[in-house]
């Protein structure tokens, strides 16, 4: 692992867990695996706080322990579970345009406890939601409703149970387990779909309320079936995968259409249920069916769908190719190739910037050419000669271009020895993937100093708009509340202070925006790279 990524880690678990968790998780990321003891001395920090820093990353699924060879529980951290709390906001932007606001807020609170009942969570979300819709004067929502969309949460993959603890002669935990069958950890018990919510337990409470004793024999039964043993955490694989096909959605949507999007997503929907997540390409998949997939509002004859499948797979061939002419013709996507053009799109645009346009038509070329030398590069990208060799030269200085010697003679004499320029896009992208972790890490480094510099600033702000949230309370309670009275408060903050609160505000918010745009050029990258690192598949 990377210093860079090691800092960013670092970074985030300061700016989501605070610094003794921070400092526990950095020193396992540096140190791979530690028992219990060598971690609170090499840290040191007391043993009890190892213990909670520990239970905290055990509970939001970035620690890892097991067993070792000697008896001892060691302890691990996975530095791509840390660096999947960059794209928390992603996660939950997703399930809100998939499932909706109920769908959202379950994913946030969720995320925030790490792993929880399905019944806590649901719970979590009514108050979250009611408090809400009673305050804009709406109905309530029913725990059914929640219910339904934990379950849909749990039916697609985007949720999933927690692993089983593994106990030794002693019933102490020494590992987590995950059950034979994947299929099991995307099951709701019965249980906890007859008594998971609160609305349910007060139904039931109602109905039984003619003796204490069966209000007892209720109350009993409810926590019975509340199903506290099953917990559940978010997948984050799964919301990778939709993150991945949705990013090539949106290429398709920018190169062609919004048809021809819908199109393409049409496709991967198709194929999410027959190829596996992990493969290259996906499953072909028939005209027919595609047919049979497009949205009913999306009003298309099967003439206009061919065209615009021609058009794509002419158009853009490294993201759809026809692979049959049976049905109407077999279509498969090569997520590979897809996710190499997005990848070289991105290595284009910084080149542009960092470089200028003459240099981006010389990598261009290369990227075209494969092995070129200095003279064919500068016929092929219209440039003199002398500025082809200094743009060239700059960027061979910073890495983006490499080149290989073909010595004619066995004393490799410079006049005897053909230079042949080339771009290796995966070293490429693995220096781009380091700056972007790096600038990350920055962004997030000057937001808490912004923070932490005008802290005062931020804490008296709170304080009025905690008074002023409580007379406002008390007049919705019935009692008079005098508006200078509240204008008053207000005043607490001078003009100068606000126009100070305003800039820090606007920096930080500019700050996380930035962080997210950047996430989605790391999504990119590394996404391309873990292709490249699979090994090739067996011949047939």
């Amino acid at each position: 692992m990377s210093r860079t990524k090691l800092d960013l880690c670092r970074h985030l678990l300061t700016d989501i867990h605070g610094e003794l968790v921070s400092k526990v998780g950095y020193y396992l990321l540096r140190k791979g695996y530690a028992p219990l003891k060598m971690i609170a001395d090499e840290t040191s920090l007391d043993i009890k706080q190892v213990q909670r820093a520990l239970c905290v990353l055990i509970q939001h699924g970035i620690a890892e322990f097991e067993r070792n060879n000697r008896g001892f529980i060691q302890y691990s951290v996975s530095s791509s579970r840390v660096a999947c709390c960059l794209r928390y906001p992603r996660y939950v932007r997703c399930a809100q345009l998939l499932y909706g606001d109920v769908a959202e807020i379950l994913v946030e609170e969720l995320l925030q406890a790490g792993q929880a009942t399905m019944s806590d969570i649901v719970n979590k979300t009514m108050d979250r939601l009611n408090a809400d819709l009673e305050t804009a004067g709406r109905p309530k929502i029913s725990a059914s409703v929640v219910q339904d969309k934990f379950t849909n949460l749990v039916r697609t993959h985007f949720l999933q149970r927690c692993q089983e603890p593994m106990l030794d002669d002693k019933k102490r935990v020494v590992s987590l387990e995950p059950p034979p069958d994947p299929k099991d950890l995307f099951i709701i018990p019965p249980m906890e779909m007859e008594g998971g919510g609160k609305g349910t337990k007060r139904k039931r409470e109602e109905e039984g309320a003619s003796s204490n004793k069966k209000l007892k024999t209720d109350s009993s039964n409810t926590k019975d079936t509340s199903g506290d043993a099953v917990y559940w955490h978010v997948n984050c694989e799964r919301f990778h995968y939709h993150l991945r096909d949705q990013a090539i959605i949106s290429a398709v949507a920018s190169r062609l259409d919004k048809k021809a999007s819908e199109i393409m997503r049409a496709i991967l929907r198709l194929s999410e249920t027959t190829t596996d997540p992990m493969e290259t390409r996906t499953h072909p998949v028939s005209l027919t069916d595609i047919l049979g997939a497009l949205p009913k509002d999306f009003i298309l004859t099967r003439t206009t769908v061919e065209q615009y499948l021609r058009v794509i797979t002419d158009d853009m061939p490294e993201f759809l190719s026809k692979a049959g002419d049976s049905s109407g013709g077999l279509f498969v996507v090569n997520i590979f190739q897809a996710y190499e053009a997005l990848c070289k799109a991105h290595i284009e645009s910084v080149v542009q910037e960092r470089f200028g346009s003459k240099s981006l038509r010389i990598f261009r070329v290369l990227l075209v050419k494969k092995q070129v030398e200095q003279p064919q590069i500068e016929s092929c990208a219209m440039i003199p000669a002398k500025e082809t060799k200094e743009l060239l030269y700059r960027m061979m200085q910073e890495n983006f271009v490499t080149f290989t010697e073909l010595a004619k003679t066995p004393d490799h004499a410079p006049s005897r020895t053909l230079y042949l320029f080339n771009v290796n896009l995966r070293q490429v992208a693995a220096m781009l993937l380091e700056r972007c972790y790096k600038a990350v890490g920055n962004a997030m480094v000057r937001r808490s100093l912004e923070v932490s510099e005008h802290k005062r600033l931020l804490d008296k702000q709170e304080r009025v708009e905690a008074i002023i949230a409580s007379l406002e309370q008390q007049h919705q309670a019935g009692a008079e509340v005098d508006e200078a009275q509240k204008e008053e408060i207000r005043e607490m903050i001078t003009p100068p202070e606000r126009q100070q609160l305003n800039r820090v505000k606007t920096v930080a918010n500019r700050l996380e925006l930035s962080e997210l745009q950047v996430d989605e050029t790391i999504f990119i990258l590394e996404t391309y790279l873990s292709f490249t690192r699979r090994p090739p598949a067996p011949k047939k």
